[in-house]
């Protein structure tokens, strides 16, 4: 019921008109896509002229901040650590982990500016972030035999995890060293 309808699509085939949407949103989607520039050229034109793009992703420092690969490369097994960003790059289904350089080249061309964009998530909450990859599996087993990701889904039962994540995702903006990159953009005029 929250929504008054609901189109499913490939995202570089909108089945909408021109102009169409006065915003749009997403939320750390455009990593997970390999054509990347077909998703913008398409969100462009179903939003009018002035219209706001708004979405984050991981950055370039995604990857350098793995708290795996550095502890691998710590003890100068860099080949290891590698390995180790290149799975979690694949199990994550990353394309693009890019600084906001690229994606600013990618959004002119796709005719959007961008008013601005601040660099997010520390290394610390990136950490959490990794290992709840892997604090996660029983949850995939649940999914597995019950078809639920989580059994009891009662506050009170993520209330141990709500109180230890929290101090990470409330964190205010981290200019240098954020793993995840927030942009404001609009659709040129």
């Amino acid at each position: 019921g929250g929504y008054q309808s609901l189109v499913q699509a490939e995202g570089s085939q909108i089945p909408f008109t021109n102009g169409y949407f006065n915003s749009a949103v997403s939320n750390s989607v455009l990593e997970h896509i390999p054509d990347i520039d077909a998703i913008l050229f398409e969100t462009q034109r179903v939003l009018n002229p002035g219209a706001p793009f708004i979405f984050c992703v991981p950055n370039h420092q995604l990857l350098p901040e793995l708290s795996i690969a550095r502890l691998f490369d710590g003890i100068r097994i860099h080949k290891l650590a590698n390995a180790y960003r290149n799975f979690f790059n694949r199990i994550a289904r990353h394309y693009h982990a890019d600084p906001p350089e690229i994606w600013e080249e990618r959004l002119t061309r796709a005719g959007f500016q961008i008013e601005r964009w601040w660099h997010y998530f520390s290394p610390q909450a990136t950490a959490v972030m990794e290992w709840g990859h892997y604090f996660g599996l029983p949850s995939l087993v649940s999914r597995w035999l019950t078809g639920h990701w989580i059994l009891v889904p009662e506050r009170w039962n993520l209330g141990i995890t709500y109180r230890l994540v929290k101090p990470y995702y409330d964190q205010d903006p981290v200019m240098d060293s954020g793993t995840y990159t927030f942009f404001i953009t609009r659709r040129s005029e």
